[in-house]
């Protein structure tokens, strides 16, 4: 029987040449590389790390222009395969980090050169994708007659719907002020963080019960369950925004203890899932012996853990509790360890044997 750990799994599938088949077995899920790379980038940046986050800024750009340009082949010659993939339970929430690593690489122009116009673009793009993804995937998975089980058709991977959504909220909210209407900017990127803590809410049920109603196999356990808690990291991060850009916006104000309120929450479920994850990760790969290499799944851990620093940066500022800064700061480092030996995987995954 399939096992719930083929979130964003590759199908084995017949290819010819290899650059064939690198547009057409291409993972869904594989902009979460352009995720965890801009996220690492902007923590490092905000941390003070200035030359790190311009190298991963650099490495960025040419990540996202590859599986862009490999995205567009994709559709171009193998429409039939996108199709499959956007009707399949496990493999369809890839998508949404294409929405997410837009947005993340908007933030980076942002916050790093503070090139607007880039980042306004990529921001624009985004929102399209994410209408986009996020109609077309849940009608679809709505309306096919074929479902598959619960414990089958359900895993972390499917929080990348909430990242895709708040990093919407983030950059909106970052770039707001230097719109013409701030308050609607604003207004729309509040709505985007309460409904990306309304899918939270919704997926985030299902999961749980998958963990604790079902068995688990080691092979379940794959990396996008850390997206658990990166989807509370990025939705405390778009609480963050809104709340240090709150002076634009009359609405934002009168809720500021609201937002605080929620903020707080959210960084405290995040916090309350990395001791869960790594017993688990224990459980998985030393008690279970589950082998431990490389698959691009990882990047999709590799993010929780950058956001997670850049989010606790931020809400030190937003609520005026400085002494979260050397918390932060200290994660900073686990997550750019966990970028390197993912990298280094990629690297070798890559080279010719």
């Amino acid at each position: 029987m399939a096992s719930a750990a083929e979130p964003f799994a590759q199908t084995s599938r017949p290819t010819s040449p290899r650059r064939l088949s690198m547009s057409a077995d291409l993972n869904p899920a594989y902009f979460a590389l352009v995720m965890a790379t801009g996220i690492v980038s902007i923590a490092s940046f905000l941390l003070g790390w200035l030359w790190i986050a311009r190298v991963l800024l650099g490495l960025n750009v040419i990540f996202f222009v590859v599986l862009a340009a490999l995205s567009v082949l994709r559709i171009a010659r193998h429409r039939d395969r996108i199709l499959a993939d956007l009707l399949d339970h496990n493999r369809c929430v890839g998508f949404f980090t294409t929405v997410a690593g837009t947005c993340v690489l908007g933030s980076q122009f942002w916050v790093i050169l503070h090139l607007r116009p880039m980042a306004a673009l990529l921001w624009c793009l985004g929102i399209v994708l994410w209408a986009v993804f996020t109609y077309t995937i849940f009608t679809g998975l709505t309306v096919k007659v074929e479902k598959p089980p619960l414990a089958r058709g359900i895993n972390g991977g499917w929080l990348v719907a909430v990242v895709a959504t708040q990093s919407v909220s983030v950059l909106g909210s970052q770039m707001a002020a230097g719109f013409a209407r701030p308050d609607g900017v604003l207004f729309f990127s509040l709505v985007m963080w309460l409904g990306g803590g309304m899918l939270y809410v919704w997926i985030i049920s299902l999961i749980f019960y998958r963990y604790t109603f079902f068995t688990l196999d080691p092979s379940d356990l794959s990396p996008p369950y850390w997206i658990n808690m990166g989807a509370m990291a990025i939705s405390t991060l778009a609480g963050d925004m809104l709340i240090l850009a709150g002076g634009d916006s009359p609405l934002l104000q009168s809720l500021m203890p609201f937002l605080k309120g929620f903020t707080l929450f959210f960084w405290a479920t995040a916090s309350w899932w990395i001791p869960m994850l790594i017993i688990l990760g224990v459980w998985r790969h030393v008690y279970r012996r589950f082998p431990l290499t490389y698959d691009p799944l990882y990047w999709g851990a590799v993010f929780p853990l950058g956001m997670y620093t850049a989010c606790t940066l931020q809400l030190s500022r937003a609520v005026s509790v400085p002494y979260l800064a050397a918390f932060a700061g200290a994660f900073l480092w686990v997550a750019l360890t966990a970028w390197t030996v993912t990298f280094v995987g990629l690297v070798r995954r890559l080279l010719p044997r």
